[in-house]
């Protein structure tokens, strides 16, 4: 089966939003993500500390437990921090959802296959992220590579008690670029925590 549109997997998303949701995206993610229009409580983390999303995604879950956090994040990336996740679980917050976009290779700096590819490995066998997030304590995980699956299942998948660990299985998107900025990146920050810190949007 082939794997899902990168851009096509986040414009589901993209469809369900949303009132009080906040959305940290990093890396290819965040380059697709802005493309299909930002939200005053979307956050693009670029520049980025490549691998350190999910934890500026924990702090924001911790510091707002009335709002949902959902961190877009590269399967690159999630390699780059494994030990995220065990923070992560080990304070449970119900409103954190981390999606890992999953093409198995580092896009923005030349599709560099990770460690974690099936090309790559001597056993022929691709690393079961949703194994690793089973193991660190997630207790909601999920994985999608049907485009058709995702579209249905996503509301759902939102719907979950967190903490959430959702799979993207999705194809490198030709040509990927590492995202730029979208403002300088002190202002975006004073931006988006104030409005970050607001409460009862509507």
């Amino acid at each position: 089966m082939s794997r899902m549109s990168l851009v096509e997997s986040l414009e589901v998303l993209h469809r369900l939003r949303r009132r009080d949701q906040v959305v940290l995206s990093t890396m290819a993610a965040a380059r697709e993500w802005m493309n299909l229009g930002t939200h005053p409580l979307d956050f693009i983390y670029a520049p980025s500390a490549m691998g350190e999303a999910p934890a500026l995604g924990l702090g924001m879950a911790l510091a707002q437990p009335d709002k949902q956090i959902i961190v877009l994040n590269g399967d690159g990336c999630l390699l780059m921090n494994l030990g995220s996740l065990v923070t992560i679980t080990a304070e449970a917050p119900a409103n954190f959802v981390l999606v890992v976009c999953d093409n198995s290779v580092y896009e923005v700096t030349g599709l560099q296959w990770t460690a974690a590819a099936e090309r790559v490995r001597q056993a022929g066998l691709a690393v079961d992220f949703c194994r690793i997030g089973h193991g660190c304590g997630f207790e909601a995980v999920f994985e999608f590579e049907s485009l058709e699956d995702w579209r249905q299942q996503a509301p759902e998948v939102l719907a979950a008690r967190g903490p959430t660990f959702v799979v993207l299985k999705v194809e490198p998107v030709p040509g990927g670029v590492v995202p730029r900025s979208p403002a300088p990146p002190v202002e975006r920050a004073r931006t988006f925590s104030e409005t970050f810190q607001q409460r009862d949007r509507c």
